[in-house]
């Protein structure tokens, strides 16, 4: 896993380099992202392993299949990327790309994302001011991405980064046991 970050993390960054300077920065999110998800298919791996075909012939099956679900024409640079990625046999790094120059973005955007977990579903009012909040607490803009866990009993926990905060009341009660067991 580490050695496959370690090769994707430098196709990433030029891929964002590249689109941030020519502001196609969401064309190269979608491409991305469609292109992990045929990447990760069965039967591409399976063409990716074959030797009888030639790097280009990867790189234009994933072009053409890009382009049947975008009903739109890659760019030349799009087609280009995808080529070195061929010629390098790194086309099964795609997912890695996608996900290094997914945090690229929202490292450029200053975005964060914030995994909320309730025991109710959040009302649209509730969602806006923790939104509001923390953006406050991180200076950046939050995408929040909610789930409801019944077995938290009330509250909510919140992920943002590396950093969790539990206001469970699930989590209250386990931090009572402990100090009373201690």
């Amino acid at each position: 896993m580490a050695e496959l970050t370690t090769l994707a993390r430098p196709y990433a960054k030029a891929a964002f380099d590249y689109a941030k300077e020519h502001n196609a920065i969401s064309n190269w999110e979608a491409f991305l992202s469609i292109a992990s998800d045929v990447v990760r298919n069965e039967d591409f791996a399976s063409l990716l392993n074959n030797p009888a075909i030639s790097a280009q012939q990867k790189a234009d099956i994933l072009m053409d299949a890009y382009g049947k679900l975008t009903a739109e024409q890659a760019s030349q640079a799009l087609a280009n990327f995808t080529k070195q990625l061929a010629e390098h046999d790194r086309l099964a790094l795609m997912p890695e790309i996608n996900a290094h120059y997914t945090k690229l973005k929202s490292q450029e955007l200053k975005q964060v994302d914030a995994y909320v977990t309730s025991a109710f579903p959040l009302t649209e009012a509730q969602s806006k001011q923790l939104q509001e909040r923390l953006a406050l607490s991180t200076g950046s803009i939050v995408i929040l991405h909610e789930s409801v866990d019944p077995s938290l009993l009330g509250g909510a926990t919140i992920k943002v980064g590396d950093k969790f905060t539990d206001g469970s009341v699930r989590g209250k009660l386990k931090q009572l046991k402990t100090q009373l067991t201690a």
